[in-house]
Protein backbone atom coordinates (compact mmCIF):
# COMPACT_ATOMS: atom_id res chain seq x y z
CA UNK A 1 0.00 0.00 0.00
CA UNK A 2 1.25 3.66 -0.53
CA UNK A 3 1.73 6.47 1.49
CA UNK A 4 -1.71 7.64 0.32
CA UNK A 5 -3.51 4.47 0.98
CA UNK A 6 -2.10 4.74 4.54
CA UNK A 7 -2.57 8.52 5.91
CA UNK A 8 -6.73 7.72 3.86
CA UNK A 9 -6.45 4.77 6.10
CA UNK A 10 -5.32 6.00 9.25
CA UNK A 11 -7.42 9.47 9.01
CA UNK A 12 -10.65 7.72 9.02
CA UNK A 13 -9.23 5.25 11.57
CA UNK A 14 -9.11 7.83 13.84
CA UNK A 15 -11.65 9.36 13.84
CA UNK A 16 -13.38 6.47 13.89
CA UNK A 17 -11.50 5.61 17.56
CA UNK A 18 -12.98 9.18 18.33
CA UNK A 19 -8.97 10.05 18.76
CA UNK A 20 -9.49 13.25 16.97
CA UNK A 21 -12.85 14.84 17.74
CA UNK A 22 -14.98 14.61 20.94
CA UNK A 23 -18.12 13.46 20.02
CA UNK A 24 -18.70 11.73 23.90
CA UNK A 25 -19.89 13.12 26.95
CA UNK A 26 -18.39 9.95 28.98
CA UNK A 27 -17.17 6.56 28.76
CA UNK A 28 -20.21 4.45 28.86
CA UNK A 29 -21.26 6.31 25.68
CA UNK A 30 -17.89 6.05 23.95
CA UNK A 31 -17.57 1.92 24.97
CA UNK A 32 -21.31 1.22 23.64
CA UNK A 33 -20.19 3.30 20.16
CA UNK A 34 -16.95 0.82 19.74
CA UNK A 35 -18.97 -1.97 20.84
CA UNK A 36 -15.77 -3.36 22.85
CA UNK A 37 -11.95 -2.09 24.19
CA UNK A 38 -9.66 -5.20 24.73
CA UNK A 39 -8.87 -4.78 28.56
CA UNK A 40 -6.77 -7.78 29.81
CA UNK A 41 -4.28 -4.88 31.18
CA UNK A 42 -7.31 -3.06 33.47
CA UNK A 43 -4.86 0.67 34.16
CA UNK A 44 -4.48 0.40 30.36
CA UNK A 45 -8.22 0.48 29.67
CA UNK A 46 -9.42 2.72 31.31
CA UNK A 47 -6.64 4.97 29.88
CA UNK A 48 -7.87 3.66 26.22
CA UNK A 49 -10.98 4.99 27.08
CA UNK A 50 -9.88 8.53 28.74
CA UNK A 51 -7.80 9.44 25.71
CA UNK A 52 -11.63 9.57 23.83
CA UNK A 53 -13.65 11.56 25.91
CA UNK A 54 -12.58 15.24 26.65
CA UNK A 55 -12.24 15.54 30.26
CA UNK A 56 -12.51 12.07 31.56
CA UNK A 57 -10.43 11.13 34.36
CA UNK A 58 -9.20 7.64 35.97
CA UNK A 59 -11.74 7.84 38.85
CA UNK A 60 -15.11 8.62 36.32
CA UNK A 61 -13.74 5.72 34.05
CA UNK A 62 -13.75 3.72 37.10
CA UNK A 63 -17.15 4.85 38.92
CA UNK A 64 -18.63 3.84 35.78
CA UNK A 65 -17.62 -0.07 36.30
CA UNK A 66 -18.65 0.24 40.09
CA UNK A 67 -21.78 1.44 38.37
CA UNK A 68 -22.20 -1.49 36.27
CA UNK A 69 -22.46 1.41 33.64
CA UNK A 70 -19.91 -0.63 31.56
CA UNK A 71 -18.57 -4.30 32.46
CA UNK A 72 -15.30 -6.30 31.52
CA UNK A 73 -15.89 -9.88 31.00
CA UNK A 74 -14.81 -12.06 27.93
CA UNK A 75 -17.16 -12.11 25.34
CA UNK A 76 -15.14 -13.17 22.56
CA UNK A 77 -11.30 -14.47 21.53
CA UNK A 78 -11.11 -15.74 25.14
CA UNK A 79 -9.89 -12.81 26.18
CA UNK A 80 -10.79 -9.66 28.34
CA UNK A 81 -12.65 -6.73 26.82
CA UNK A 82 -14.89 -3.61 28.52
CA UNK A 83 -18.75 -3.71 26.59
CA UNK A 84 -22.27 -1.78 27.51
CA UNK A 85 -23.89 -4.58 29.82
CA UNK A 86 -26.81 -4.64 27.79
CA UNK A 87 -24.70 -5.46 24.43
CA UNK A 88 -22.85 -8.91 26.61
CA UNK A 89 -25.31 -11.05 25.88
CA UNK A 90 -25.94 -11.31 22.67
CA UNK A 91 -22.44 -11.11 22.04
CA UNK A 92 -21.52 -13.94 24.37
CA UNK A 93 -24.81 -16.22 22.54
CA UNK A 94 -22.85 -15.28 18.93
CA UNK A 95 -19.07 -16.17 19.77
CA UNK A 96 -19.75 -18.88 22.92
CA UNK A 97 -19.63 -22.42 21.06
CA UNK A 98 -16.43 -20.96 19.23
CA UNK A 99 -14.74 -20.03 22.06
CA UNK A 100 -15.88 -23.02 23.66
CA UNK A 101 -14.46 -25.08 21.09
CA UNK A 102 -11.36 -23.05 21.69
CA UNK A 103 -11.16 -23.87 25.66
CA UNK A 104 -12.15 -27.32 25.70
CA UNK A 105 -8.53 -28.83 24.83
CA UNK A 106 -7.11 -26.66 28.12
CA UNK A 107 -10.14 -28.14 29.69
CA UNK A 108 -9.72 -31.53 28.54
CA UNK A 109 -6.19 -31.12 29.62
CA UNK A 110 -6.69 -29.57 33.52
CA UNK A 111 -9.12 -32.48 33.89
CA UNK A 112 -11.94 -30.03 34.20
CA UNK A 113 -14.77 -31.91 32.82
CA UNK A 114 -18.47 -30.79 32.44
CA UNK A 115 -19.58 -32.48 35.90
CA UNK A 116 -16.82 -29.19 37.30
CA UNK A 117 -17.69 -27.37 34.91
CA UNK A 118 -21.43 -27.83 36.00
CA UNK A 119 -20.68 -28.01 39.72
CA UNK A 120 -19.16 -24.85 39.71
CA UNK A 121 -21.88 -22.84 38.29
CA UNK A 122 -23.95 -23.77 41.03
CA UNK A 123 -20.93 -22.78 43.38
CA UNK A 124 -21.09 -19.47 42.01
CA UNK A 125 -24.71 -19.21 41.73
CA UNK A 126 -25.25 -20.57 45.48
CA UNK A 127 -22.47 -17.75 46.88
CA UNK A 128 -23.28 -14.87 44.83
CA UNK A 129 -26.83 -15.12 44.89
CA UNK A 130 -28.73 -11.88 46.06
CA UNK A 131 -26.38 -9.28 44.81
CA UNK A 132 -23.27 -11.09 46.43
CA UNK A 133 -20.21 -9.62 45.16
CA UNK A 134 -16.62 -11.62 45.92
CA UNK A 135 -13.30 -11.04 45.53
CA UNK A 136 -11.61 -13.97 43.10
CA UNK A 137 -9.64 -15.45 46.12
CA UNK A 138 -13.08 -15.61 47.84
CA UNK A 139 -14.86 -17.70 45.18
CA UNK A 140 -12.33 -19.89 44.18
CA UNK A 141 -12.37 -20.98 48.07
CA UNK A 142 -15.84 -21.23 47.45
CA UNK A 143 -15.11 -23.66 44.53
CA UNK A 144 -12.28 -25.70 47.19
CA UNK A 145 -14.83 -25.72 50.04
CA UNK A 146 -17.45 -27.80 47.46
CA UNK A 147 -14.31 -30.17 46.69
CA UNK A 148 -13.40 -28.11 43.10
CA UNK A 149 -9.80 -28.21 42.88
CA UNK A 150 -8.57 -24.59 41.72
CA UNK A 151 -5.29 -25.30 41.07
CA UNK A 152 -2.80 -24.27 38.84
CA UNK A 153 -4.55 -23.08 35.92
CA UNK A 154 -8.04 -24.65 36.79
CA UNK A 155 -9.12 -21.59 38.78
CA UNK A 156 -9.12 -19.27 35.77
CA UNK A 157 -10.70 -21.72 33.35
CA UNK A 158 -13.19 -22.10 35.63
CA UNK A 159 -13.67 -18.34 36.04
CA UNK A 160 -13.53 -18.36 31.77
CA UNK A 161 -16.15 -20.81 31.66
CA UNK A 162 -18.43 -19.67 33.76
CA UNK A 163 -18.54 -16.03 32.15
CA UNK A 164 -18.69 -17.02 28.57
CA UNK A 165 -21.84 -19.28 29.15
CA UNK A 166 -23.08 -16.09 31.43
CA UNK A 167 -22.89 -17.25 34.75
CA UNK A 168 -20.46 -14.30 36.28
CA UNK A 169 -19.20 -11.39 35.06
CA UNK A 170 -17.03 -9.01 36.66
CA UNK A 171 -17.88 -6.58 39.63
CA UNK A 172 -16.50 -3.46 41.24
CA UNK A 173 -12.54 -3.26 41.95
CA UNK A 174 -12.74 -3.96 45.66
CA UNK A 175 -8.93 -1.54 46.46
CA UNK A 176 -7.00 -3.94 43.97
CA UNK A 177 -8.97 -6.66 43.78
CA UNK A 178 -11.10 -8.08 41.22
CA UNK A 179 -14.48 -9.45 41.85
CA UNK A 180 -17.18 -10.87 40.59
CA UNK A 181 -21.44 -11.04 40.47
CA UNK A 182 -23.73 -13.24 38.97
CA UNK A 183 -24.66 -12.12 35.03
CA UNK A 184 -28.30 -11.98 35.71
CA UNK A 185 -27.91 -9.81 38.88
CA UNK A 186 -25.32 -7.63 37.80
CA UNK A 187 -26.53 -7.51 34.13
CA UNK A 188 -29.57 -5.20 34.88
CA UNK A 189 -30.77 -4.68 30.86
CA UNK A 190 -30.27 -7.21 27.76
CA UNK A 191 -30.76 -6.31 24.19
CA UNK A 192 -32.86 -9.06 22.64
CA UNK A 193 -30.70 -9.73 19.02
CA UNK A 194 -30.18 -13.02 17.18
CA UNK A 195 -29.64 -14.26 13.63
CA UNK A 196 -28.64 -11.26 11.26
CA UNK A 197 -29.69 -9.01 13.21
CA UNK A 198 -27.24 -9.77 15.96
CA UNK A 199 -24.51 -10.50 12.88
CA UNK A 200 -25.09 -6.78 11.80
CA UNK A 201 -24.98 -5.46 14.96
CA UNK A 202 -21.74 -6.86 15.69
CA UNK A 203 -20.48 -5.38 12.04
CA UNK A 204 -21.75 -2.17 12.76
CA UNK A 205 -20.32 -2.21 15.99
CA UNK A 206 -17.09 -2.90 14.88
CA UNK A 207 -16.42 -0.97 11.97
CA UNK A 208 -18.20 2.53 13.65
CA UNK A 209 -15.31 1.58 15.89
CA UNK A 210 -12.64 0.51 14.08
CA UNK A 211 -13.25 1.15 10.34
CA UNK A 212 -11.99 1.42 7.63
CA UNK A 213 -11.45 -2.61 8.13
CA UNK A 214 -11.53 -5.54 6.01
CA UNK A 215 -13.89 -8.53 6.45
CA UNK A 216 -11.23 -10.27 7.75
CA UNK A 217 -10.29 -7.37 9.97
CA UNK A 218 -13.93 -8.03 11.45
CA UNK A 219 -13.88 -11.87 11.37
CA UNK A 220 -10.82 -12.26 13.45
CA UNK A 221 -11.70 -9.74 16.58
CA UNK A 222 -15.16 -11.15 16.46
CA UNK A 223 -14.39 -14.27 16.52
CA UNK A 224 -16.66 -15.42 13.72
CA UNK A 225 -16.01 -17.56 10.89
CA UNK A 226 -15.48 -15.58 7.77
CA UNK A 227 -18.80 -16.81 6.15
CA UNK A 228 -20.95 -15.37 8.96
CA UNK A 229 -18.39 -11.60 9.65
CA UNK A 230 -19.88 -11.41 5.92
CA UNK A 231 -23.40 -11.57 6.35
CA UNK A 232 -23.24 -9.20 9.25
CA UNK A 233 -21.30 -6.65 7.09
CA UNK A 234 -24.32 -7.53 3.94
CA UNK A 235 -27.45 -7.15 6.46
CA UNK A 236 -25.39 -4.09 8.33
CA UNK A 237 -25.37 -2.17 4.57
CA UNK A 238 -22.06 -0.70 4.81
CA UNK A 239 -20.31 1.12 2.76
CA UNK A 240 -16.45 0.39 1.35
CA UNK A 241 -13.86 1.63 0.27
CA UNK A 242 -11.29 0.01 -2.19
CA UNK A 243 -7.43 1.18 -1.14
CA UNK A 244 -3.87 -0.50 -1.97
CA UNK A 245 -5.84 -3.81 -3.64
CA UNK A 246 -8.64 -4.31 -0.62
CA UNK A 247 -11.83 -3.30 0.40
CA UNK A 248 -12.27 -1.64 3.47
CA UNK A 249 -15.80 -0.82 4.97
CA UNK A 250 -16.42 1.91 7.51
CA UNK A 251 -19.70 3.78 9.29
CA UNK A 252 -21.55 5.92 6.75
CA UNK A 253 -21.01 8.69 9.41
CA UNK A 254 -17.67 8.91 10.30
CA UNK A 255 -15.33 11.33 8.06
CA UNK A 256 -11.56 12.69 8.28
CA UNK A 257 -11.18 16.21 9.68
CA UNK A 258 -8.02 17.90 10.26
CA UNK A 259 -7.32 17.74 13.75
CA UNK A 260 -4.40 19.22 16.22
CA UNK A 261 -4.45 15.51 17.72
CA UNK A 262 -1.43 15.00 15.12
CA UNK A 263 0.17 12.80 18.34
CA UNK A 264 -1.04 10.16 20.62
CA UNK A 265 0.52 8.08 23.59
CA UNK A 266 -1.82 4.88 23.70
CA UNK A 267 -1.57 2.36 26.33
CA UNK A 268 -0.40 -1.57 25.54
CA UNK A 269 -3.19 -3.66 24.07
CA UNK A 270 -5.39 -0.75 22.61
CA UNK A 271 -7.47 -1.32 19.75
CA UNK A 272 -6.07 1.66 17.20
CA UNK A 273 -3.11 -1.28 17.03
CA UNK A 274 -4.57 -4.43 18.13
CA UNK A 275 -7.76 -4.49 16.22
CA UNK A 276 -7.26 -5.74 13.40
CA UNK A 277 -6.00 -9.28 11.44
CA UNK A 278 -3.21 -6.89 9.62
CA UNK A 279 -2.33 -4.09 11.58
CA UNK A 280 0.21 -2.74 8.90
CA UNK A 281 -1.77 0.14 8.22
CA UNK A 282 -0.72 1.86 11.39
CA UNK A 283 1.92 -0.70 12.67
CA UNK A 284 5.50 -0.55 10.97
CA UNK A 285 6.67 -3.82 9.91
CA UNK A 286 10.05 -2.41 11.70
CA UNK A 287 8.50 -1.70 14.94
CA UNK A 288 6.57 -4.89 15.04
CA UNK A 289 8.66 -6.99 17.14
CA UNK A 290 8.94 -3.84 19.74
CA UNK A 291 5.64 -3.42 19.95
CA UNK A 292 4.61 -6.80 20.22
CA UNK A 293 7.83 -8.64 21.54
CA UNK A 294 7.92 -12.27 20.53
CA UNK A 295 4.61 -11.58 18.17
CA UNK A 296 3.36 -13.84 21.98
CA UNK A 297 0.36 -11.78 22.47
CA UNK A 298 1.69 -8.48 24.53
CA UNK A 299 1.34 -5.32 22.86
CA UNK A 300 3.61 -2.62 24.62
CA UNK A 301 2.04 1.23 24.86
CA UNK A 302 2.61 3.01 21.91
CA UNK A 303 3.44 6.43 20.32
CA UNK A 304 1.74 7.09 17.11
CA UNK A 305 2.70 10.43 15.01
CA UNK A 306 0.10 11.16 12.32
CA UNK A 307 -1.22 7.72 12.09
CA UNK A 308 1.60 5.87 12.36
CA UNK A 309 3.58 4.15 14.64
CA UNK A 310 6.50 5.44 15.84
CA UNK A 311 7.44 4.04 19.18
CA UNK A 312 7.01 2.77 22.63
CA UNK A 313 6.50 4.33 25.69
CA UNK A 314 6.96 2.79 29.33
CA UNK A 315 6.29 4.24 32.69
CA UNK A 316 7.32 4.02 36.37
CA UNK A 317 4.60 4.54 38.87
CA UNK A 318 5.11 6.30 42.48
CA UNK A 319 2.64 7.98 45.20
CA UNK A 320 2.42 11.09 43.01
CA UNK A 321 4.67 10.96 40.10
CA UNK A 322 4.87 8.76 37.38
CA UNK A 323 8.37 8.69 34.92
CA UNK A 324 7.80 8.10 30.96
CA UNK A 325 10.47 6.55 29.28
CA UNK A 326 10.02 6.84 25.63
CA UNK A 327 11.67 4.15 23.04
CA UNK A 328 11.25 5.62 19.36
CA UNK A 329 12.91 4.28 16.07
CA UNK A 330 14.16 7.89 15.07
CA UNK A 331 14.96 11.58 17.06
CA UNK A 332 12.04 12.85 17.55
CA UNK A 333 12.07 16.96 16.11
CA UNK A 334 11.03 19.54 18.61
CA UNK A 335 7.90 20.65 17.19
CA UNK A 336 6.80 16.39 17.92
CA UNK A 337 8.90 16.65 20.76
CA UNK A 338 6.58 18.98 22.15
CA UNK A 339 3.54 17.50 21.25
CA UNK A 340 4.63 14.62 22.57
CA UNK A 341 4.98 16.11 26.34
CA UNK A 342 1.81 17.99 25.80
CA UNK A 343 -0.07 14.36 24.90
CA UNK A 344 1.69 13.19 28.65
CA UNK A 345 0.04 15.86 30.00
CA UNK A 346 -3.00 15.35 29.20
CA UNK A 347 -2.29 11.51 30.19
CA UNK A 348 -1.22 13.53 33.95
CA UNK A 349 -4.29 15.42 33.81
CA UNK A 350 -6.23 11.74 33.63
CA UNK A 351 -4.49 9.93 36.31
CA UNK A 352 -3.89 12.37 38.56
CA UNK A 353 -0.59 12.36 38.73
CA UNK A 354 2.60 14.70 37.22
CA UNK A 355 4.30 13.31 34.35
CA UNK A 356 7.67 13.36 33.68
CA UNK A 357 9.00 12.64 29.82
CA UNK A 358 12.43 10.98 29.63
Amino acid sequence: MDAEGRRELTALRRASHALTSSRFANGTDLVRSMLALQAQDYPGVLWSIGRRVPGATQASVERALAAGDIVRSWPMRGTLHVVAPDDLGWMLAITRRRTATTMARRQAQLELSSHYLGAAAEVARSALHGGGILRRPNLLAAFEAAGISTTGQRGYHLLLHLAVNAVIVFGPIDGKHQTFALFDEWIRESRALEGDDALAEFARGYFRGHGPATDRDFAWWASLPLSEARAGIAAAGLPSRFVGGETYYLDPEVEAGSSSDTVLALPGFDEYVLGYQDRSVALPASLSEQVIPGNNGLFRPTIVVDGQVVGTWSRTERATTIDIELDVLSPLDEPTRELVEREFERFAAFVGKSVTVR
